[in-house]
């Protein structure tokens, strides 16, 4: 195992080992990048001139950063995990806009530079905001910054100029701006959210077509030569007995050539759940085309899967199926064999179909177990 670099080993202990939680801190670093870069202005202001009050932005700047790194700290512990909104977003954008609404007051004649401040601290939630918070952010802000217009005309020793009229109106115009800009891309999110739904609903579709029989809602052969390989891998492991079992309807043709087709697909359905309704949850049940079904029965006695095809076929036997014409009733063959170590899933289907063929042979309606000895089967391979 790679021993992790010096720099690696810095950005855990800063970020977090936990991927989710690293993201959150890098964006509450990011935020308090943002806001330090911001007292940085302020304070190169109050160096510059002399009608700002030097020491006030000081301590502003010092409370502001402050309450960033408190915020940024409780994320790093973890301990916003539990809470609705774990980056601390909301909060985060609150301190900041009565931050700034605060350096508005006090950036003198320099407070043009915090409209620009405003729109990126408002951007900077956009992702993580749904529309009501934007929302309740937006009215927050036109009334923090309403206030501090209000509170600059009041404490303003000269009196409300052309410049203040415009730095207002900016502020104003910033608001309005970043508050519909925020409000579209949460429509656009919103949309592409509907989208992503509808493409993994279709997707979803898509895969049950793709392994699921549309009529019987059984799985297709594709599904069910996956599944096979897989428990004859699993078999390989395990050494549990493996049986495949082939199941056809008993001159079922009749049925559509009498009845017609929809006697006929009404038949495949019920023969489908009867089959189902008789076999145990772990045994699967799929339909390998037309009449013909395939039953695979995993970690199974042979005498038992017998005993279990034999109830079957007495369930189908007694089944009724109400049309047109009166009751139909139908008989089902079987022919059972079990997995052989060694062999391929394709010979103990080829075993299990030709003790199917016997048990067609000798009459219909019954069950033929294939011969399970290793020679037993090449004989009967070799008389077919």
């Amino acid at each position: 195992m790679r021993t992790p670099s010096r720099w690696q080993r810095v950005r855990d202990v800063v970020l977090s080992t936990d991927r989710r939680r690293r993201t959150l801190v890098a964006m509450a670093l990011l935020a308090l990048v943002l806001m330090t870069s911001s007292a940085g202005v302020m304070l190169m202001v109050a160096t510059a001139s002399s009608a700002v009050n030097a020491v006030a932005v000081q301590w502003w700047a010092a409370i502001s950063v402050g309450g960033m790194v408190v915020m940024t700290a409780f994320i790093r512990s973890g301990e916003t995990a539990r809470l609705s909104d774990p980056s601390l977003t909301v909060p985060q954008m609150v301190w900041t806009i009565t931050s700034g609404a605060v350096a508005y007051v006090l950036a003198g004649d320099a407070r043009g530079v915090v409209p620009a401040v405003l729109a990126m601290i408002l951007f900077f939630g956009t992702f993580g905001l749904t529309v009501a918070e934007v929302i309740g952010i937006g009215v927050y802000a036109l009334l923090a910054f309403g206030c501090a217009v209000a509170a600059t005309t009041r404490f303003n020793a000269s009196p409300f100029g052309y410049l203040d009229t415009a730095y207002a109106l900016m502020v104003l115009i910033v608001l309005g701006g970043s508050i519909a800009l925020n409000l579209r891309i949460q429509r656009i999110r919103a949309r592409l959210q509907e989208q992503r739904e509808a493409l993994a609903q279709a997707l979803a579709v898509n895969r049950d077509l793709a392994t699921r029989d549309e009529l019987t809602a059984l799985p297709n052969r594709r599904a069910m030569q996956d599944l096979m390989e897989l428990e004859r891998r699993r078999n390989l492991r395990n050494g549990r007995p493996l049986l495949l079992a082939q199941l056809d309807i008993d001159h079922f043709k009749r049925v559509n050539d009498t009845h017609g087709h929809a006697t006929g697909d009404r038949a495949l359905q019920a023969f489908a759940g009867i089959v189902r309704a008789s076999v145990r949850d772990t045994d699967v049940l799929a339909r390998w085309g037309g009449e013909e079904f395939v039953l695979l029965l995993s970690d199974t006695q042979m005498d038992d899967a017998r005993d279990l095809l034999e109830r079957v076929r007495q369930a189908v036997a007694a089944m009724e199926i109400p049309h047109a014409a009166g009751v139909l009733r139908m008989t089902v063959s079987a022919g059972l064999a079990l997995h052989l170590p060694g062999d391929m899933v394709e010979q103990t289907l080829e075993r299990a179909d030709q003790a199917l063929y016997t048990a067609k042979s000798l009459g219909r309606n019954r069950v033929v177990v294939a011969p399970s000895g290793p020679r037993a089967a090449r004989a009967s391979a070799a008389s077919s």
